[in-house]
C-alpha cells in the first residue's frame, strides 16, 4: 500500500454519497508499500480501505480481481469485499483514477516473521490455491516469467547506480532462470504477492489475507516460491530452514505438492527473488519525489537471488 495520488476532502465527499455507507468520520493516507494509492477510512456505518489503482494495475484487469476476491470469501477464505455503490457497482473513477472501497479486515501483519507464523501462512496459501479452482476466469501473469526480460530492459541504463556489477549479475542469473523454467507444473489463481504486511493476525490466529491486486492464472508452486521468499529469511539474508520447514509443511497438510513442484523450488526460488528484484530496483530508481510511499531496497533480493543459486535441491527449503 501507498499513497501517490491525493484526494482532497471535497472529493471524498462527493464520492461517498454515491455509496450507502454513512458519512465521513476519519480519513487518511496509507504509507506502506509501493503499488496503488490506499486510504483508511472509517464511517459512520464502519471502517472501510479506499484504493486508489496506479502504476502495474490494468483497468480491464479489476473486475477480474474483485471478483475473485469475492469468489474465494464464498469458499471460506477471509479476505477483503468490494463495497458495490448504490448502482451496483464496484467500480468508480476518483480523482482521475479507478477506485473502489472494500471492507476493513482486523489484525496487525507481523513486523518481525516468526517459525509460528509460517505454517498458518502456508496453510492459508493452500487453502487459497484450493478455494480459486473454480473460479472460471483467467488473468496471465503480467509479472510472470516473460515479463522479467522488458522489466529488467527498464532499469539497465541505471541499474549499476546501485551496485556497480549490478547489470551483469541480473543478466546472467536471469537467462540461467528462464533456460530453466519449468513449463508444466499445476496450473491455478494464485496471489502471487503474499508477503508479511498481506496477511494479518489476530490473538495469534491468522485473521485474513490482503492485496490480491498482483493475482494471476500461474504456477501454484511459483505462488509457494514467493512466500519462501518473503516469510523465511532474516535480517542478515540467511535463510532459515525451521521457517521453510514449517511454511512448506502447513502448504503440504493442505495440498500436497507434487514431485515435480519440489523438485522445481530452486529455480521457482530464483524466479520468485528475481520478479520482486525487478520492481523494486525499477521503483528504487523512479520513485516520484514527494510520493507518500516506502521505497524498498532492491539489494534485499539480490541476496535472496544468491542464496538461491546456490541452492542444490529442494532439501535447501526444509522438504
Amino acid at each position: 500500500m501507498a499513497v501517490y495520488t491525493e484526494v482532497t476532502d471535497e472529493a471524498l465527499a462527493a464520492f461517498l454519497t454515491e455509496y450507502a455507507i454513512g458519512d465521513m468520520v476519519a480519513f487518511r493516507g496509507i504509507a506502506e508499500g509501493v503499488e496503488n494509492s490506499n486510504y483508511s477510512l472509517k464511517t459512520t456505518a464502519g471502517d472501510f480501505i479506499l484504493t486508489l489503482y496506479e502504476k502495474r494495475v490494468d483497468p480491464a484487469d479489476l473486475p477480474w480481481f474483485l471478483g475473485l476476491m469475492a469468489h474465494l470469501a464464498t469458499r471460506g477464505i477471509v479476505c477483503p469485499q468490494p463495497v458495490r455503490a448504490r448502482d451496483g457497482e464496484a467500480l468508480r473513477v476518483l480523482a482521475g483514477k479507478h477506485a473502489a472501497i472494500t471492507t476493513f479486515l482486523p489484525g496487525v501483519w507481523p513486523r518481525r516473521p516468526r517459525v509460528e507464523h509460517c505454517g498458518p501462512v502456508g496453510g492459508a496459501l493452500a487453502a487459497l490455491h484450493l478455494a480459486g479452482a473454480d473460479y472460471a476466469p483467467r488473468r496471465a501473469n503480467a509479472l510472470g516469467a516473460h515479463g522479467w526480460r522488458p522489466l529488467l530492459e527498464r532499469s539497465r541504463a541505471r541499474a549499476d547506480e546501485v551496485q556497480p556489477g549490478m547489470m551483469a549479475e541480473l543478466d546472467t542469473a536471469l537467462t540461467d532462470i528462464l533456460a530453466d523454467w519449468p513449463a508444466d507444473l499445476p496450473l491455478g489463481h494464485i496471489h502471487a504477492d503474499l508477503f508479511p504486511d498481506n496477511v494479518f493476525f489476530l490473538d495469534r490466529k491468522l485473521s485474513g489475507l490482503i492485496d490480491f491486486y498482483f493475482a494471476a492464472t500461474d504456477s501454484l508452486a511459483y505462488d509457494v516460491a514467493v512466500c519462501l521468499n518473503a516469510w523465511c529469511f532474516e535480517t542478515d539474508f540467511s535463510f532459515n530452514v525451521t521457517k521453510g520447514r514449517a511454511l512448506l509443511s502447513g502448504y503440504e497438510a493442505v495440498r500436497p505438492l507434487s514431485a515435480a513442484e519440489k523438485a522445481a523450488l530452486p529455480v521457482l526460488c530464483r524466479g520468485a527473488a528475481i520478479r520482486f528484484l525487478l520492481t523494486r530496483l525499477y521503483d528504487w530508481l523512479n520513485t516520484p519525489d514527494g510520493a507518500l510511499v516506502t521505497r524498498k531496497d532492491p539489494m534485499e533480493y539480490v541476496r535472496r537471488l544468491r542464496f538461491h543459486r546456490a541452492a542444490r535441491d529442494e532439501h535447501a527449503y526444509g522438504l
